[in-house]
């Protein structure tokens, strides 16, 4: 029964993921989405969305997952963030292999870290530099960024998978065992850690809510044609 008023009650389920609901347009999330989606020009054509697109969205997010990856490693932050080394949703590695593997089954050359992911990195380690004062705004950008892949991001997937790749499932897109049961530990994981924190703190984590939109979500662009 435990495990279930956690769900019910816990500062994740209640106050952390209210406020990204209130961040999604309602296309994005039908049941809780907040925002109206915005009517598109009825003359305008969709844009297609190209190799070379994906593999800047797929450049850009490996940037920003290795710094998330040395961050939680960090000795100026041990032992806050030590439960968030190694948990199974690490990304860079496996972003590495699909970037390679689309580069050279499709003839692409691997672009340049972008702007968006350059200046989102850049956010985070920033907030990692401040120190433990700083935890509470980083496991906003940590959990929001890992678990909205888990999510929205597989969608974005398989929707690339069938425009791109012939239905080829990326390593990007693959865990290790069983995602929800490492969400769920990692889950536990944050909300034993805020379970201690202050309601200043706790404001601080929330608040930073619009800033892994702009950030982690800004990547999304290149997808859409971003240069």
């Amino acid at each position: 029964m435990g495990g279930q008023t956690l769900e019910a009650t816990g500062f994740i389920d209640t106050e952390l993921r209210g406020a990204a609901m209130k961040l999604h347009t309602k296309m994005q999330s039908p049941k809780e989405g907040k925002v109206e989606d915005k009517p598109k020009p009825a003359d305008v054509e969709p844009y297609v969305t190209t190799h070379l697109d994906y593999l800047k969205f797929l450049v850009d997010s490996q940037h920003v997952y290795q710094a998330f990856e040395e961050i939680v490693e960090m000795e100026e932050l041990s032992p806050e963030l030590n439960d968030f080394i190694n948990t199974g949703l690490e990304r860079s590695q496996r972003l590495e292999k699909d970037i390679e593997f689309i580069s050279s089954e499709y003839d692409v050359e691997r672009p340049e870290v972008g702007s968006l992911g350059e200046s989102y990195a850049k956010h985070i380690r920033d907030i990692a530099s401040k120190g433990k004062e700083e935890i509470p705004e980083f496991m906003c950008h940590f959990y929001n960024y890992y678990f909205a892949h888990t999510a929205g991001g597989r969608m974005i997937g398989k929707k690339m998978a069938s425009m791109l790749l012939e239905k080829k499932t990326l390593e990007f897109y693959k865990w290790d065992g069983n995602v929800n049961e490492i969400k769920g530990t990692v889950k536990a994981s944050i909300e034993k850690m805020a379970a201690e924190w202050s309601r200043e703190q706790k404001d601080m984590c929330i608040n930073a809510t619009m800033d892994v939109f702009r950030g982690g979500g800004g990547i999304n662009a290149y997808l859409g044609g971003h240069h």
